[in-house]
């Protein structure tokens, strides 16, 4: 089920680099409460130092991110708004290995484990993680997932194993885990608030995390994608709580009414009407769901009417990410495939376990598969995982790292039409959380053609994204009108932002402390 990829500038160079978790060596039964090996390098969590031209060195001793445990997912936030980003990493905990270990990057230098004094006590089974401004005082809480209860000594014997050899037990024969939500103090400390905020309430087998404002009450909302379970949507209540509402809003289930596998998930506005959508990718058979926003707290399963169940039928997507790869001003959406089971092809002769990638190009409220022409990356099969996107070399186009179980990660790198023109932003919060998150953007052409984003860090699966937005703008190369909605309820306006390189826009002048 691992493992998360995370880009961040660690060594505050300017560049993105490349941070991927790692599992260990098992034993099978392995005891509870054994440690996983992850003493041979090869299970080391990695970092790769970004040198310019794609060019990566490993820095991963260096910076002292090895870890332990069985390694999951990793989370980007600057919990400690001092400008560095930090990072978290989830895992499967046994023992006295946590669930969650949270470290703080010394100043580009090296990353120091805080996890206890911190006060993040995470045990479970820890996914995917994510850090948000929950309550908009500036500094960044954090929401952990657990996938269900089990124990490593669990060897529960599941599939047809004389005819089709042995398979993963299903989910449904585990117990749900709720999650975990910890404030942060803006003292180098988080509160537990799982119960306080009423996330406790809630236990399901979550994988895929993301945070918008869909109701634009200017308080971020959560998105969990669950396993064979309804899918969650925590909508902000302002006063610490929150409230779930999957089933009211229309997104717990497709449209016979059934759960599905929810592995990965986007929290976005697909369709540029200002109000964020919901994408979680399943397993093969389930078709892909997706959930446009119909305002008023209400979302539209459009799985079928917008041509993505077709194109995801037989697919099982993990890792997932929209970006304007080719700068034409519409956005395409990349999906991370490969089957569950490594034996599947015994039992479902047309379905595989290794698959490729798939990307979808849209238009208003339509998808369709460009894959057979977006190059030769769609022509290889993975067993595919974490995804992430961001803009490793600086050519203002969005790239996308994905990470392979028992295989080499890649690089799938976004190339533009001749002509088409970009813009990017990095935000900069003073009120706000440094890092912006939560932040809302609005590009106006002189067309009067609009683009929406928010910034993030979270989203996929189990991985952490580039926080900078790019903006395609197709042929068009003037200045455009740039919105910056703030947590903090500030609004920046800019009137004639270029095309053509990263703006940095800060919600006061100076920012103090810079």
């Amino acid at each position: 089920m691992g493992g998360g990829v995370a880009l961040l500038d660690a060594n505050l160079d300017g560049r993105l680099d490349v941070f991927f978790v790692n599992g260990a060596h098992l034993a099978f039964p392995h005891p509870e409460g054994t440690e996983p090996d992850k003493s041979n390098p090869r299970f080391w969590n990695r970092l790769y130092l970004n040198q310019g031209g794609l060019r990566f060195t490993d820095a991963t001793e260096q910076f002292g991110l090895q870890g332990r445990g069985y390694g999951m997912g990793a989370a980007v936030g600057d919990v400690d708004n001092d400008g560095d980003p930090d990072l978290l990493v989830t895992q499967a905990a046994t023992g006295d290995i946590p669930a969650a270990t949270l470290y703080l990057n010394e100043g580009g230098r090296a990353f120091r484990d805080v996890t206890v004094p911190s006060g993040i006590s995470a045990r479970g089974w820890a996914t995917s993680a994510g850090f948000f401004d929950a309550d908009n005082d500036g500094d960044l809480d954090l929401m952990i997932l657990r996938y269900l209860r089990w124990r490593f000594d669990v060897d529960r014997r599941c599939g047809m194993e004389a005819t089709y050899g042995r398979s993963y037990c299903h989910p449904d024969l585990f117990p749900p885990e709720s999650s975990l939500f910890y404030r942060n103090e803006g003292d180098g400390t988080f509160s537990d608030s799982t119960e306080a905020s009423g996330i406790a309430n809630h236990p399901g087998k979550g994988l895929g995390l993301a945070f918008a404002d869909y109701d634009l009450d200017g308080l971020t909302d959560i998105v969990v994608a669950n396993d064979s379970h309804p899918q969650f949507l925590f909508r902000n209540l302002g006063d610490g709580r929150f409230a779930e509402q999957g089933l009211d809003s229309g997104i717990s289930y497709d449209d016979h009414g059934d759960e599905f596998a929810g592995m990965g998930a986007l929290f976005e506005d697909l369709d540029d009407d200002g109000l964020p959508d919901v994408l979680v990718t399943t397993l093969s058979q389930e078709r892909y769901a997706l959930f446009f926003n119909a305002g008023s707290g209400l979302f539209d399963y459009s799985t079928a009417v917008s041509g993505l169940g077709v194109a995801t039928q037989l697919l099982a997507g993990w890792g997932l990410a929209a970006l304007d790869a080719d700068a034409d001003g519409h956005r395409e959406v990349f999906f991370a495939n490969g089957h569950v089971m490594d034996n599947i092809e015994l039992s479902q002769p047309h379905v595989r376990y290794r698959q490729p990638p798939l990307l979808l190009t849209s238009d208003g409220r339509q998808l369709r598969d460009v894959s057979a022409s977006a190059g030769q990356i769609f022509e290889r099969s993975w067993a595919s995982r974490g995804l992430a996107i961001g803009d490793l070399d600086d050519d203002g186009l969005p790239d996308l790292v994905v990470s392979n179980l028992n295989g080499r990660p890649y690089v799938a790198r976004s190339a533009s039409s001749a002509g088409n023109s970009w813009l990017g932003v990095r935000v900069r919060g003073c009120s706000s959380s440094r890092d912006g998150l939560g932040v809302r953007l609005t590009l106006e052409a002189p067309s009067g053609v609009r683009q929406h984003r928010t910034v993030t860090r979270s989203g996929s699966y189990l991985s952490a994204r580039d926080p900078r937005v790019f903006f395609g703008l197709g042929s068009y190369q003037g200045p455009a009108k740039l919105t910056v909605d703030w947590p903090s309820g500030a609004v920046t306006e800019i009137r004639d932002i270029g095309p053509g390189t990263v703006h940095e826009v800060a919600e006061s002048a100076p920012c103090p402390g810079s």
